[in-house]
Parts: structure tokens; sequence; C-alpha cells
């Protein structure tokens, strides 16, 4: 209950303001819609969900418990952070995938091909859940994840706590219960409408400080800013920038499309080679296959382990292995002092942007990580110094 109490607090100061889904803006909610209030009915009724353990097989495992608020919206537990990937509420089972923040994951568009053939938007590493509300629907009954049998299986659960009954009544009427699948509908509106709060996404890091005045960066963060943003030095921004306008204040560092980046297998699982955006049901062609959502930066120091299947641990490493496509001399992973592997999926890397940018020295890698330790949410900053 302090947590939930806790989150409603931090969001307090909110605007009033509508959550609607624009499917003609291809949206999950338009920018200007968000954040909701945390006062949002809704949005307590998701807050309780998201937090309650009871919603899962051995009533040990939370939306929070791989979404923790402490954790900048990641697993922050010790045992996935040394896996890469979340541990199930058996205490077993693991899939294939990390975890990703859902921090600022309200402001992704819904899944959706550009007028170009580009896939963009949708929740998951592969974009199957087009929406917030169809994300939170899927951990409940994933048999590696939170583990109940069935829809029917989660409305009993629900209706073990007389507070989300009444709750569920008075925002979505009574005869909600009539259908097992409106119920399940209700609670996944509920979390998206929680999630849309501003907690998860409040624009305060230094970065934001810095845009409006009440911050300066030091040289090595201004370096890093400069290089980050300049396609001279780097690449960065050809995936990481969403808003091509210098600076824009709600930068969600990621254009929302889908790359294989060559990242090679996490040898601490066990699992096949993932298939990225072409297991996503509404993708046919196999020119995707090995591609993933481009993550938002937004907090990345403090949410590793890093890409998709949780394979590298340190934020320097990412840069590294960006850098090592044009630089001789970063041909090993420091992590673990041999070779990077080979790409799980060789055949549609996209050589054609990470080529695209000379070799970086220690002083410029550096200075990339620092500039990306500024995108820290200012609730998290203590945990750069951990």
């Amino acid at each position: 209950m302090y947590k939930i109490v806790s989150v409603l607090v931090l969001a307090s100061s909110l605007i009033a303001c509508s959550s609607s889904v624009s499917d003609s803006t291809k949206v999950a909610a338009k920018q200007s819609d968000l954040p909701v209030m945390a006062s949002n009915p809704k949005a307590q009724l998701g807050a309780g969900l998201f937090f309650d353990t009871s919603l899962s097989k051995h009533r040990n495992q939370s939306c929070a418990s791989c979404h923790d608020i402490a954790s900048g919206f990641a697993d922050g537990r010790e045992q996935a952070k040394r896996l890469g990937v979340s541990v199930g509420s058996d205490g077993i089972s693991t899939g294939g995938r990390n975890a990703p923040t859902a921090s600022y994951a309200a402001l992704t568009p819904i899944f959706h091909q550009t007028s170009a053939g580009v896939y963009r938007g949708g929740q998951f590493w592969d974009g199957r859940a087009s929406t917030l509300a169809d994300q939170a629907a899927g951990p409940f009954l994933n048999p590696v994840e939170m583990q109940l049998s069935s829809v029917h299986e989660l409305v009993t659960r629900i209706q073990e706590n007389t507070q989300y009954v009444n709750q569920i009544n008075e925002l979505y009427g009574e005869t909600v219960w009539l259908d097992e699948s409106a119920v399940y509908a209700a609670v996944t509106d509920a979390i998206a409408h929680f999630e849309m709060t501003e907690s998860f996404m409040p624009f305060d890091s230094k970065y934001d400080r810095m845009l409006r005045g009440e911050a300066t960066f030091t040289p090595q963060e201004e370096l890093g800013k400069t290089l980050f943003f300049s396609q001279q030095f780097t690449n960065c921004n050809s995936c990481h920038q969403l808003n091509k306008s210098p600076f824009y204040a709600r930068e969600t560092f990621t254009n929302y499309e889908y790359r294989n980046i060559g990242v090679p297998a996490n040898e601490r699982l066990n699992v096949p080679i993932d298939e990225g955006l072409f297991a996503n049901p509404l993708v046919n062609d196999a020119s995707e296959r090995g591609k993933f959502k481009v993550p938002t930066l937004r907090n990345v120091a403090v949410t590793g382990p890093y890409m998709h299947n949780g394979v590298f641990q340190d934020l320097r490493t990412v840069v590294e292995f960006y850098d090592h496509f044009n630089n001789p001399k970063r041909q090993i992973n420091p992590e673990t002092g041999e070779s990077w592997g080979s790409a799980e999926i060789p055949e549609n890397i996209d050589l054609a942007t990470l080529e695209a940018a000379p070799a970086l020295n220690d002083q410029r890698i550096d200075a990339l990580v620092a500039f990306m330790k500024t995108l820290t949410d200012q609730r998290y900053e203590h945990l750069l110094q951990q």
C-alpha cells in the first residue's frame, strides 16, 4: 500500500486531461492528452492492480515485480539482473527477453506500418501488443510470467477483493461481470490509465532541467550531447531521436522503429533463436526477422541489463558494441574478455546505419555514457552512484 500511495502522491500535481486512444494519428494517446491525473479513478484502480501480487499463480508476483518503481520501472531483482531476463511466478521459468522499462511507454505509438512500409510502435520488443492495455493483458496468462491458467482464474482473483469489485462496478458498470472478457478488458484498461500518469513520465531529468535553464551540463556531458545529436561524429540519433527539432521538450529518445543490430545470443539462457518482429502475428515478411523495437533511452543508465535478451550488463559495453562495427580496436566484449559473438540472425543487420559513423576513442565513449546518464529521471539519480 505504501508504494501505491507514494506513486499517487508523486503524480498529484498533474493537470486534468483525457486519455482517449486516437487511431487516426496512430498514437496510443496523444502527447497533449498525457499524463492523466493521479486522482483519475481508473488510474487509482490500475495502481492497485499493478502492485497486487495475488494476481499471479503463486500470489508472489505483480506487474511491479518486473517493472519496479524503485528501479526505473524495470526489473531490479538480482536474479533478473544476473540472467538478463525476468523469472516467473514459479521462481524457475524464464523467457528469452529482457523486461523493458515501462517509463514513458504510454507515449509509444500504436503498432502500425508507415506509408513507406516501415513498422513503428507497439508494446513489447516485437510490437505485438498495439496499446498499453493490450500489453497489460499479456503477463497474467503468460506461462513463464504470472502464470494464471485462464481469464476465469484472473476474474476469480479480482472478485476476492471487494474494493476492486466496487471500483469496477462504478467505473465499468455492474453488467461487466456477465462477460469475463469484459472484466479482463476493464482490468487492463485501468492498468493502462495508471501507466499514463506522471509517475511514469515526469520529464524531470537533468537533460530536461538543462533545457529549461534549471541545470548546467559538465564539459563531459556537453561533449556527449554534441556527439549524440551529430551524425558527423556518431549515428545515435538516427534511431534514438523522435523529433528532429533540436532539443524537443518531450523527446523520448526512440523513433519507435525496428532494427536488427546484430545482438549476439545471451549464453546464460537456453532459448531458441528469437525471430523478433517476425514473431509479431501482423508481420509476415521474413526480411523483418531479428528486428527489435528501438527502446527509449529515458532512464537507460539505471535500467540494465541491455538489449532485447539482456546480454550486456553495463551501459558502456553497449556503446562499445556499437563502436565495434567501425573500430578494429573494439573487437573484444569487455564483460567476457572474448569476441562479441555472432548475431542471432545475421542476414539483415542494419549495417547501413551501424557503419555510418567514425570510430570512437575512450574519451568519446565516456562522454556518450555521461550524456545518457543525464536522461535519468530525478528520483532515480541516486542510483547512478551505485
